[in-house]
């Protein structure tokens, strides 16, 4: 019923959508192909510092662990290139973990960005993972992450772009601490 496939000289068996007109046949691999065809995926970067190396900014690592809305709020600007601010990210950060207690969830959606952003590996474990078992940690690698690829992160996006466009190198960061 169907040709050998070793037979000499047989034509290949018809594959694709048979069409109208001509009796031939839509074969994919065409330009159609082209158009759905999975681009190349960048090369997967290692984080540039691990985990739990929280203490090699331990200002950042104390701000996180008393107040991980902060440092949620820093790198959501970054990583959502201004679209938001610092201010709406940590504080919708604040009420998800107050009113449901699973912050966790929600940011595990930003690690998942910020990898797909820089290409970096799923490491040590998927970032839903990382962001429930090791919240502080993982809020402290992405900062990190963020400040060691050239980010000040004391000025947002938004000074960002300010000194970019002149030029110049960012003011320094002077922070004012409330308690004298």
């Amino acid at each position: 019923m169907y040709p050998k496939a070793a037979d000499e000289g047989a034509q290949p068996l018809a594959t694709g959508i048979p069409f109208s007109g001509g009796g031939g046949y839509y074969q994919a691999g065409g330009a159609m192909a082209a158009a759905f065809a999975v681009q190349a995926q960048a090369p997967v970067a290692a984080w540039s510092t691990g985990l739990c190396n929280c203490f090699d900014d331990c200002h950042n690592c104390c701000v996180t662990c008393v107040c991980p809305c902060i440092t949620f709020g820093q790198t959501a600007e970054i990583i959502d290139r201004g679209s938001t601010s610092c201010g709406t990210s940590g504080a919708l950060y604040a009420l998800v973990m107050l009113l449901t207690g699973c912050q966790c969830v929600y940011s595990c959606f930003y690690r998942a960005k910020m990898r797909a952003q820089y290409g970096l590996q799923v490491s040590p474990c998927s970032d839903c993972c990382v962001h429930c078992c090791c919240q502080c940690c993982a809020l402290c690698q992405e900062y990190r992450e963020l400040k060691k690829r050239g980010f000040d992160m004391s000025i947002g996006t938004d000074g960002m772009r300010t000194w970019r466009g002149r030029g110049a190198p960012p003011p320094p960061c002077r922070r004012t601490c409330i308690l004298g």
